[in-house]
């Protein structure tokens, strides 16, 4: 059955209980605009180029993400680097977090200095388990570059090495973080208003 999104001030449901994107975007607050995110990822782009320089770099942006940061940070890194990206979820349609899922196999990355990014730490479960899987998979070190950090004062068992944006404890999206699975696209980040999930 295909649904046809229908453009209102009401909820429009898909048959999985998706409202409708338009809706969700309308009903939304930015919180860090274009060029925002553009500083915050170059500024991360510079301090990796620093502390890395004349080193060899495994890049693992965990997707689907980490997929626009990755795309706008490795442009700017000056050493030489090799990418594999990582499948892992814990969200799907949820806005909350789920178990950690396994999407794709950990690489080989014996000896090797790996460069995790990711889009936002907020519990830090994700990173800490992907982190762990890497050093069992023999990685000499594993830093790691987060698009968002929210709540940073919350107590995590991980701290991200590069952090490009601190931003409100809200469930974002834009820039590689979905929305009921929408706008990933977007080249702002917004938050879901409360009360309107």
């Amino acid at each position: 059955m295909t649904t046809v999104f229908e453009h209102s001030n009401s909820l429009r449901e898909t048959p999985l209980d998706v409202p409708d994107p338009q809706w969700v975007l309308a009903n939304s607050d930015c919180v860090a605009t274009a060029g925002e995110v553009q500083a915050g990822i170059a500024a991360v782009a510079e301090a990796i180029n620093r502390d890395f320089a004349g080193q060899i770099l495994r890049v693992a942006p965990l997707l689907n993400g980490a997929l626009p940061f990755a795309g706008m940070v490795l442009p700017q890194l000056t050493m030489p680097v090799q990418v594999t990206a990582l499948q892992v979820g814990r969200y799907g349609l949820h806005t909350r977090g789920q178990d950690l899922e396994w999407l794709s196999p950990v690489p080989d990355v014996r000896d090797e200095t790996v460069l995790l990014l990711d889009d936002v730490l907020d519990e830090g479960i994700t990173l800490t388990l992907v982190r762990s899987a890497l050093l069992a998979a023999g990685a000499s070190r594993v830093i790691s570059a987060v698009l968002v950090e929210k709540n940073p004062l919350r107590s995590k068992p991980i701290q991200a090495d590069y952090v490009a944006l601190t931003l409100p404890d809200r469930f974002l999206f834009g820039m590689g973080m979905d929305a009921f699975g929408w706008w990933r696209n977007l080249p702002a980040i917004h938050a879901v208003r409360e009360g309107d999930h």
